[in-house]
């Protein structure tokens, strides 16, 4: 089956989900994207722009049998631009919304970007969410601004999203490593006693709560608890100033710092650390975590977002385990226990269940099956 992909904001998961799925699929993939900048920008001009695109390559002889669109996408636009794709089925793919995306600024928010996400749901013949946190946020958000609209609200329409709607997890592409190695070396770190090796691995902005991070951090150093750390990402222009703070104070504890230059790296990150910790008030799925779990990590995370859910197939041990609470304080009380009780971090295997669920290579297989079936519906229809 010919898929063709539209990337309008081709970088960070947008890009990594995009080049795991087609590395793996068994269908033949056409790839046109944008550059991961300006996303509002993106929002409205990225279908004029495709449309040309789309046009110059069905006038060469290209053809398709399904489109797969992001939530940066305004679909109807797209249809309206494009006779020759009109017939064609659209599976949107979100992987945030804009109904419930925070902003940092208190100020009114500019909802014209939710209702091009609404907009884009109802013309597309399926719509994926990376979460349940994701599909649901957005339906909730998208009913609670539907009682200020003044008038006509589309009721059929918002209520319509919900027959159309599945969670497809984005999968992982976990290395070839040698995993049960990796995890005997950390076990005999652990039991020997060593500081155990903290990870932080998250974008440096203020939706990750890097705030948090510090005052876990200060306590643990104000009870004595020794301990290494990385703090890793992506950063950007405005750095939030804990980073800066986080450096000066815990400079002798410090292993990693900064933007891996390869996943290689990043990985090899994962894999000489002992607890990763995420202090995000924000997140539509958890790639980072799911990642770090993957790499056979302990993981403490805030009992929030989509968290709960990415632990919900754990196995030997409930997922509330991994789950510390909501504040900076109950991070360092559970980094804590562990400190003291190292046979806590000994007893999972919820590193092999993860590499098991989220592989691409098992992922890809229900993720091909499904798109194929919405282009045999479609055809079915037609």
């Amino acid at each position: 089956m010919n898929v063709l992909s539209l990337q309008p904001f081709f970088g960070g998961s947008h890009q990594q989900f995009h080049e795991g799925w087609i590395k793996h699929s068994e269908h033949n993939w056409t790839t046109i994207q944008l550059p991961a900048r300006h996303w509002k920008w993106r929002m409205r001009h990225a279908a004029i722009h495709f449309a040309e695109e789309v046009k110059q390559r069905t006038q060469a002889g290209q053809h398709w049998d399904i489109i797969v669109a992001t939530d940066m996408m305004n679909v109807a636009e797209l249809r309206g631009l494009t006779p020759s794709l009109r017939d064609l089925p659209i599976v949107l793919y979100f992987h945030e919304n804009q109904f419930a995306y925070p902003d940092r600024f208190a100020r009114e928010r500019d909802q014209h970007f939710a209702f091009t996400n609404f907009v884009s749901a109802v013309a597309a013949d399926q719509i994926w969410f990376n979460s349940a946190l994701n599909r649901d946020s957005m339906f909730t958000g998208l009913k609670e601004q539907a009682n200020h609209w003044p008038d006509f609200v589309p009721c059929k329409a918002v209520e319509s999203l919900s027959t159309k709607a599945q969670v497809q997890h984005p999968g992982l592409e976990v290395p070839s490593f040698d995993w049960p190695e990796i995890e005997y070396v950390r076990a005999e770190r652990i039991q020997n006693g060593n500081p155990l090796h903290l990870i932080w691995a998250a974008r440096w902005e203020h939706d990750k709560n890097p705030a948090d991070l510090l005052v876990a951090l200060r306590r643990l150093r104000e009870k004595g608890i020794p301990f290494r750390l990385s703090v890793i990402g992506e950063q950007f222009r405005n750095v939030p100033s804990e980073f800066d703070v986080i450096r000066r104070e815990f400079d002798e504890q410090i292993q990693r710092w900064g933007f891996q230059s390869d996943r290689e790296s990043y990985w090899q990150a994962l894999c000489d650390a002992d607890v990763f910790v995420s202090t995000a008030s924000h997140e539509f799925f958890g790639l980072a975590a799911a990642e770090a779990i993957s790499a056979g990590l302990f993981p403490l995370l805030p009992d929030r977002l989509a968290y709960p859910e990415l632990l919900s197939s754990s196995s030997q041990r409930s997922g509330a385990n991994y789950l510390y609470g909501q504040s900076a304080e109950q991070l360092a009380d559970a980094l804590e226990v562990l400190h003291h009780n190292r046979d806590l971090l000994m007893s999972t295997d919820l590193g092999e269940c993860f590499r098991g669920r989220f592989s691409w290579t098992i992922r890809v297989n229900e993720m091909d099956a499904r798109l194929q079936s919405v282009a045999s519906h479609a055809n079915k229809a037609n």
